[in-house]
């Protein structure tokens, strides 16, 4: 008989203590598979301090396959479940489609960025739910301290070292905090002219900082920050966002060229693919953490509404501690269900709270005792330790190489701005060019690649442009327009049917060529945009269509609260497909008459000159065959279509002898405009 198959989706705070939990518990009763885009749980809570350099990215991540033994590890993103035929359909990382079939179903496919209807957020704003958008800040951070440094407009140079931040929860608390002492010291170390200093603000429409917690602790986090120079503006948040700045609701516009949006998260949108009870966007269980109706599936953390029996009436709040308590509980129901041990209900106990502000500050409140200062700090550090399931030596020794140490200010560049757009539904991992995605079965949504980013300096037409050219370079019969050099697209310049090669028999002489102009070298290479040259790390595109502009903060909102899904249909609209392997005809060179060599030029001509081509088709010979692959007709033009215009065979080969003496041009490197990061 074969062992019932329990299938886990997602591997956040509750996913991953399940699947622990259950590895435990069931050991080699069941078949235990966890679904996971990728190969590691976060530890979120010290995001803030990766964005500040404190720790490297590693010391917040635990290998799945290295902590959860008898558990097999699937890497994909669940994109459909078929609840009546027992399926889970997901995309692994590469885009191939597959399917798992399950006895028992676990959702805990966590939380994304929470979306409200403000103009341009959705363009200029990024989050800060992953690894990868933490890695961005940093850079974004140090990037643009170090280009205000060289600045010579006193505005622009003010704007860059403006940071902004929406929410005043738990996440956008600490990483204002976290912020002001990162750019704070890098500015001692590199002194800014006339002696600017960073500037961050924090904006929340509710009456105080962290207004989830007690008024004391409130009181001593809204102090520090004040202390450390943060702007706390209370009962404000943003009206609307643009490419040089923010609009706040009391009417100032404020210039910067960072916006982070920390209002909280909403359900990952898988739970709304479920068409089960929902409730407030969260999938509806009972106290068992069971979906009524469905006894075999289970959902927990902040995917899941789960009855808070100390509160009747109410939910518990998506929050990391009861999503790891959750997680423990559901893998014991599971368990029961499968004959193993007996189920029981959620019930929870507050432990308190705590809030890193960095640094040896910090405001917490375990078990009730509010505390703040060096004890508070020594008393945070030594929770998240206890909280890990791995990295505490690697964790204390990066804590304390940064109380010893300077911390290193550099950008690596390795995560771009629309690799990281707010409007994403997997935060943990970056968005590549061309990589845009559809629901349906076997796929998640996910964001666009082209969300704009403050750190870039170009209009938006020219982002626009520049994403263009890029999707021209990915081939593929349905995927974007094929660039001119590749199989499916235009024909280039020195293939038959297209305009030839300025360096090419029959066309213009190429720069550097004789009777040519000079090279420009832009130390690229072939096929690489041009347009758009500019800093990639603002590569914008729409995905948000605003109904109603209003505030944003998270009065009204739990502190990770959740939200109704606000995205958009809007984004970076696919060129047109145009033939290619397989799909039309072939755009390589036509091979040559045998009954008759090609012309060349007369002995002691000159090298011919360029070949105007007109705006119409010329007509073909008629003692000859128009050149160009097989199965295009003669006469046929091209306008806008995979067809070939007709003309005169492009003359032979330039013999050396018939060349003159003259060497090629100079070598012009003043063009040199290569300004984007590496």
């Amino acid at each position: 008989m074969s062992r019932p198959r329990i299938v886990i989706v997602g591997a956040g705070f509750a996913g991953y203590r399940t699947a622990r939990e259950l590895s435990r518990t069931a050991r080699d009763k069941a078949e235990i598979t966890l679904l996971n885009p990728t190969d590691h749980f976060l530890y979120l809570p010290l995001l803030p301090q990766v964005a500040a350099g404190v720790l490297e990215p590693r010391r917040v991540t635990v290998s799945l396959s290295g902590t959860l033994p008898r558990v097999r590890l699937v890497l994909g993103e669940a994109g459909h479940v078929d609840l009546d035929g027992r399926t889970v359909h997901y995309t692994d990382p590469e885009g191939g489609a597959g399917t798992l079939e399950y006895d028992r179903l676990v959702v805990a496919a966590g939380s994304v960025n929470k979306l409200l209807p403000v103009p341009g957020v959705a363009e200029h704003a990024h989050g800060f739910r992953g690894l990868p958008e933490a890695l961005y800040l940093r850079d974004h951070v140090t990037r643009q301290l170090e280009l205000a440094a060289s600045c010579e407009d006193p505005a622009t140079r003010a704007a860059r070292c403006t940071f902004v931040v929406v929410g005043a929860g738990y996440t956008g608390t600490e990483v204002a905090a976290h912020g002001q002492l990162f750019t704070d010291a890098q500015v001692r170390r590199h002194p800014l002219r006339e002696g600017l200093r960073p500037r961050w603000l924090l904006l929340d429409v509710a009456p105080r900082v962290l207004p989830e917690l007690g008024e004391r602790i409130s009181r001593t986090a809204g102090r520090v920050l004040r202390q450390r120079g943060v702007d706390v503006r209370m009962g404000t948040s943003v009206k609307e966002a643009t490419h040089g700045g923010v609009l706040l609701t009391d009417g100032e516009y404020v210039e910067t060229r960072t916006l982070v949006w920390c209002v909280g998260v909403r359900p990952d949108p898988l739970v709304a693919s479920l068409e089960l009870p929902m409730e407030r966007g969260r999938l509806l269980v009972d106290p068992h953490l069971q979906v009524p109706g469905r006894p075999e599936v289970f959902a927990c953390g902040d995917a899941a509404a789960v009855p808070d029996l100390e509160k009747p009436g109410e939910y518990t709040p998506m929050t990391a501690q009861h999503a790891w308590r959750q997680g423990k509980v559901c893998a014991r129901n599971v368990a029961a269900s499968l004959g193993a041990g007996e189920r029981q209900a959620y019930r929870h106990r507050d432990l308190g709270f705590v809030v890193d502000l960095g640094g040896a500050k910090a405001a917490a409140n375990p078990l009730g005792f509010a505390m703040s200062g060096p004890l508070a700090g020594a008393v945070t550090r030594g929770y998240h330790l206890a909280a890990m399931p791995g990295n505490r030596v690697r964790v204390a020794a990066d804590w304390l190489l940064d109380a010893v140490l300077p911390r290193q200010a550099v950008q690596l560049g390795l995560v771009r701005s629309w690799s990281v757009p707010l409007d994403t539904d997997s935060p943990e991992l970056p968005r590549v060019p061309g990589e845009g995605r559809e629901r349906g079965p076997g796929n998640r949504g996910g964001g666009q690649p082209g969300n704009g980013g403050q750190g870039d300096d170009r209009t938006e037409a020219t982002r626009r442009r520049a994403v263009s050219e890029s999707a021209k370079n990915q081939p593929g019969p349905e995927g974007p327009e094929p660039a001119r050099n590749q199989p499916g697209g235009e024909p280039a310049k020195n293939q038959p049917g297209g305009e030839p090669a300025k360096n090419q028999p029959g066309g213009e002489p190429g720069k550097g060529q004789p009777g040519g102009e000079p090279v420009r070298s832009r130390g690229r290479a072939l096929g690489a945009v041009v347009e758009g040259d500019a800093e990639w790390s603002g590569v914008a595109g729409p995905f948000l269509d605003a109904e109603t502009p209003g505030p944003a903060g998270s009065a009204e909102i739990e502190p990770s609260g959740p939200g109704e899904t606000v995205t958009g249909d809007e984004g970076s609209s696919p060129a047109e497909p145009h033939s290619g392997p397989g799909g039309g005809p072939s755009r390589g060179p036509a091979e040559p008459r045998a009954d008759r060599e090609p012309p060349g030029p007369e002995a002691g001509s000159e090298p011919p000159g360029p070949v105007r081509r007109p705006d119409t088709a010329a007509e073909p010979r008629a003692d000859r065959e128009p050149p160009g692959p097989a199965g295009a007709g003669p006469g046929t033009e091209q306008s806008g279509q995979a067809g070939h215009r007709t003309g005169p065979e492009p003359p032979g080969p330039v013999r050396s002898s018939d060349l003159p003496s003259a060497s090629p041009g100079p070598t012009d490197l003043s063009d040199q405009s290569d300004r984007g990061e590496r």
